[in-house]
């Protein structure tokens, strides 16, 4: 375990942990939303440091990143761990467990990195789960990532604070963000969040100069209101965001939406064109 670097100690031996916007407030002995920040003697700690659950090489248009070096590979890496609970989680196996029920391999920042030299990948991806959780260990490896000139890509929900985000973000060179839906309703009766914090960020990582992707999963009777994507394209577009590709994904019965059928593909297909009429330049499918 190591300890955190986002949190502070209360009076009554509570932490209040400072990594994203749920600030929860930690009694001895648990853990925050994510399951993966415990507090031990009034000292926070991450259970998931240098304890990746799941290492894979995948192409960089798994991300999905189409504009970022297409073509090239990336070493895929993810602990436990999420701050969200998405009734639709295509990972729940991984992100909605404590570390404790997963195995694990022992790797630090120092051999992560040899590991992607040693597999000729030009880059390191922190995926499948919710990097954000284990911020302090991607920070770690993808500052020696940019010393040994490999790139960082982060594939995330973007609910974070700013001041850790400011920490990651010099060693960032590309992000996938799930902008889950635009509204702030859904985002807190599927996710458990808010909608601000996540447009914040890609604002952040955007005037930071990372080049950003964004998906949006479109849920039959959910986030597929076409008014409500128009207005996220607009938003996007007024925030100097009409050259970033948008993937609109196609919705699979997951998790606790078993009941709720597959996304219609002339569903896409009318919210492409919306994202085109709205002066969206690069808009693609995915899971179709």
């Amino acid at each position: 375990m190591r300890e955190c670097r986002y949190y502070r100690l209360l009076d009554d031996g509570r932490v209040e942990c400072q990594l994203c916007p749920h600030h929860c407030r930690i009694s001895e002995g648990k853990t925050g939303i994510c399951r993966s920040r415990r507090n031990e003697g009034g000292v926070l700690v991450s259970e998931v440091y240098g304890r990746p659950c799941s290492l894979a090489i995948d192409p960089i248009e798994k991300k999905p990143l189409y504009h970022f070096h297409p073509g090239t590979k990336c070493l895929s890496i993810a602990c436990t761990g999420c701050n969200f609970h998405c009734q639709n989680c295509q990972n729940h196996e991984i992100s909605q467990v404590v570390p404790s029920e997963v195995e694990h391999y022992d790797l630090s920042p120092e051999a992560v990195v040899e590991l992607c030299i040693e597999h000729h990948c030009p880059g390191i991806a922190y995926t499948y789960t919710e990097p954000l959780t284990y911020l302090e260990y991607i920070t770690d490896t993808a500052r020696l990532a940019h010393e040994a000139g490999l790139w960082n890509i982060l594939v995330t929900a973007g609910y974070v604070c700013q001041e850790p985000l400011n920490d990651l973000l010099p060693y960032l060179d590309a992000a996938n963000i799930d902008l889950k839906s635009f509204s702030d309703d859904i985002y807190m009766k599927v996710s458990g969040g808010n909608l601000q914090p996540v447009l914040d960020t890609i604002l952040s990582m955007r005037a930071a100069g990372v080049w950003i992707e964004l998906t949006n999963l479109v849920i039959p009777g959910i986030n597929d209101d076409m008014q409500m994507i128009r207005r996220m394209c607009q938003w996007l577009k007024s925030n100097g965001l009409a050259d970033n590709p948008l993937h609109f994904s196609r919705f699979f019965p997951r998790f606790k939406m078993q009941n709720i059928p597959p996304t219609p593909i002339h569903t896409l297909k009318e919210a492409k064109q919306i994202a085109l009429e709205e002066g969206i330049r690069h808009v693609y499918l995915g899971n179709v």
